[in-house]
């Protein structure tokens, strides 16, 4: 049988309960990501932080005993990402997190598991421990590709610092002789930081990086944060030039670029993906996605597009109080996420009823799509960007 063809069979196979036996490991599981905040707390003061209109700040670490109480269900998880709203390495358990995150799962398949960081405190020891712990991938906060720019937005963050312990990692990995854990550069794209960007992908490969992903500032909480948006609600921003020359410089260099629109348009699903995604927070309150549960007060505020809202924080339960079966299938959450399937089917039905119902000068019918849940309403992810 042709490569091709054995692969494409055994992916149609794959439905058959009898296989689904025979190959455990290759069962679809049920989560794509869990997102666990382990710690709140963070060294760096970044003035795009949702911190910074966030007064109200609770600051407090999960125990290993509390993470523990999760790991049995990573059997159904594709990826766990060990980070919320604060620092991962700050954590005195990351380790035995990580450790236990890989467990052995007799029939299944271990999670992938790994983090985004400002890489502060990251040292040679410290570097050594992640890869031995068999981390599989770790992501780098930059703010820009020059230490002038990117310490004046990430304020107390060491940008030479930084760079030197990125170098002694992908290094590190090397003299060990593993390619894991992958390493990848996430840059925040503010309207202070565009020109740094054609930089970023001959600073990457220095330090042995292949991945650059560029980010939108989704959550403002300040007047400042709002003015920095790259992308626009009403109109195109002229950084297309900029992302160009960054592309042409990446593949010069054999670098990976990823960005996202900046051109705001409503999104069906926005790429949290609530339907298959998981938040769980610091104390353990399950929550749809990161940007509904901030470790604030209950109602924090929200700038959309220019407009400050107040938006109520969302958890449909505490995963260490109550088994996340009974919360999944709760009521409200249930509820939660057919706001958002009924988003995306309206759209199928829109589009089957404008080749149906159109008029006889060819104009199609339209009629509005299911509004998303009330709390994402006010989100900028709903635009795409």
């Amino acid at each position: 049988m042709p490569f091709l063809l054995c692969c494409f069979s055994l992916g149609k196979l794959m439905g058959n309960s009898f296989l689904r036996k025979l190959f455990p490991a290759l069962r679809r599981k049920s989560f794509l990501a869990w997102q666990i905040e382990i710690t709140t707390r963070c060294p760096l003061s970044c003035r795009m932080c949702i911190r910074q209109g966030l007064p109200e700040w609770e600051k407090a670490d999960m125990s290993l005993s509390d993470f523990r109480k999760l790991v049995p269900y990573f059997n159904d998880v594709e990826t766990v990402i060990l980070q919320g709203w604060g620092e991962p390495l700050l954590h005195n358990d990351l380790i035995p997190f990580i450790g236990a995150a890989k467990g052995e799962r007799p029939g299944r398949r271990s999670p992938s598991v790994g983090f985004v960081t400002s890489g502060k405190g990251l040292d040679a020891r410290y570097s050594s421990e992640l890869i031995d712990a068999g981390l599989d991938f770790i992501g780098f906060s930059f703010a820009g590709s020059s230490a002038e720019t990117h310490e004046a937005i990430r304020v107390n963050s060491d940008f030479r610092e930084l760079i030197t312990a990125i170098h002694e990692f992908n290094e590190l990995k090397q003299r060990k002789g593993t390619v894991q854990p992958r390493t990848h550069m996430v840059y925040l794209m503010l309207r202070d930081n565009l020109h740094d960007i054609p930089n970023l992908p001959r600073l990457a490969r220095d330090i042995g990086i292949r991945e650059i992903f560029l980010v939108n500032l989704i959550h403002a909480t300040t007047p400042w944060q709002d003015s920095q948006r790259v992308f626009s609600c009403n109109d195109k921003v002229d950084a297309h030039d900029i992302l160009s020359e960054t592309e042409a410089r990446a593949r010069e260099v054999g670098v990976h670029l990823k960005f996202p629109s900046l051109t705001a348009n409503e999104t069906l699903l926005c790429d949290e993906n609530p339907l298959r995604n998981v938040y769980i927070s610091v104390t353990g309150d399950i929550s749809p996605c990161v940007y509904l549960y901030p470790p604030s007060t209950p109602r924090f505020k929200r700038i959309f597009c220019g407009q400050e809202h107040e938006v109520r924080r969302v958890s449909f339960g505490n995963i260490l109080k109550k088994d996340i079966g009974r919360i999944w299938d709760s009521t409200g959450y249930q509820e939660f996420r057919d706001q958002v399937r009924c988003r995306v089917q309206s759209a199928g039905k829109i589009l089957f009823s404008s080749f149906l119902l159109a008029d006889n000068e060819g104009r199609a019918a339209t009629s509005p799509l299911q509004e998303p849940p009330v709390s994402c309403r006010t989100c900028h992810k709903m635009l795409g960007v």
